[in-house]
């Protein structure tokens, strides 16, 4: 198996109005409104932004760097990963979605950065759909098994099984889809929520998936192309330990990106299942998390393009 499912390459948007959406909350169950001066909460998500790119320079993980713009205020656009994705094809897709003020995040200019440091075969933008109100929220929407060339995804509010079928199909990626809900029934509102597919190994909340047939097909097609599952719990979720990412150092190491929270809610048994195919790479990023309801894995979008 090559390791075209994991990038050494990363993009992440530095905020500037970092804070609480109220237009994302109608369906994200995971943000907190901390009723805190929206200057300190800024101040902090700023400081654990600043750490979280440290740490991953640290080990030798690329990472493109854009500063947010001020106006207009778009309190969500530390979660790049949304709105747009590149693909080893070496397209770019710009996704429709959910909230009319999250829509604001897509700025050509982060385009126009990526095509000067990087080969784009196409850019593909889908935003004509938020027209229809059908919505596919890149990355967040879809786990992609780039070397099985499938793609999974919980069905929701923003991830709608017409459009992810039309954007599979037109993708050569073939689609496996199913839902899942939280402890209280309320539908996950994104899949990288609740599941993550590294190289080797994939760890899923399988109890989230409440259909068992769905859960049994669920799990037997991650272990039947290659990927030990790894089970985590529902109330792991709510730790973001589901929301992880796989990438590679330039020289080719492997390591899982997560939240403090998630790494610190895991098992001592689901840590070592883990450390055999890459090393826990854990940030203290608590603010954004708690307001934004999105942890380690929103906050970047992998560049699966050659440099120019």
């Amino acid at each position: 198996m090559t390791d075209r499912q994991i990038s050494a390459q990363l993009l992440m948007v530095r905020p500037a109005s970092f804070g609480y959406n109220s237009e994302t909350a109608k369906n994200n169950t995971y943000q907190n409104n901390l009723n805190e001066a929206a200057g300190a909460v800024q101040k902090r998500a700023e400081a654990e932004f600043d750490r979280y790119v440290e740490k991953l320079r640290d080990h030798q993980i690329e990472v493109l760097v854009i500063e947010d713009t001020i106006r207009p205020p778009k309190p969500d656009a530390i979660f790049p990963n949304n709105w747009f994705c590149t693909l080893p094809s070496g397209k770019v897709i710009i996704f429709p979605m959910y909230a009319p003020n999250r829509r604001e995040e897509k700025r050509d200019e982060i385009l126009q950065e990526l095509s000067v440091k990087y080969k784009i075969t196409d850019v593909e933008d889908w935003s004509e759909y938020e027209a229809e109100n059908f919505f596919l929220e890149g990355t967040g929407s879809m786990i992609f098994d780039h070397e099985n060339k499938m793609v999974y995804a919980c069905l929701s509010a923003r991830t709608h099984k017409p459009l992810l079928e039309t954007f599979a199909r037109a993708h050569g990626y073939r689609p496996v889809y199913f839902e899942a809900s939280d402890e209280a029934g309320t539908p996950i509102y994104h899949t990288n929520v609740m599941m993550h597919i590294g190289t080797t190994y994939a760890v899923i909340c399988l109890e989230s998936i409440k259909n068992m047939t769905e859960r049994i097909r669920v799990a037997e097609q991650l272990r039947s192309s290659g990927h030990e599952v790894i089970a985590i719990s529902l109330e792991q979720v709510r730790r973001f330990a589901g929301n992880m990412i796989q990438v590679k150092s330039t020289a080719g190491k492997p390591y899982t990106i997560m939240s403090q929270s998630a790494y610190d809610c895991l098992s001592e048994e689901q840590k070592e299942a883990l450390s055999i195919h890459s090393e826990a790479l854990p940030v203290d990023i608590s603010t954004i998390e708690t307001v934004g309801g999105g942890s380690a894995r929103c906050m970047v979008a992998e560049i699966f393009l050659e440099k120019q």
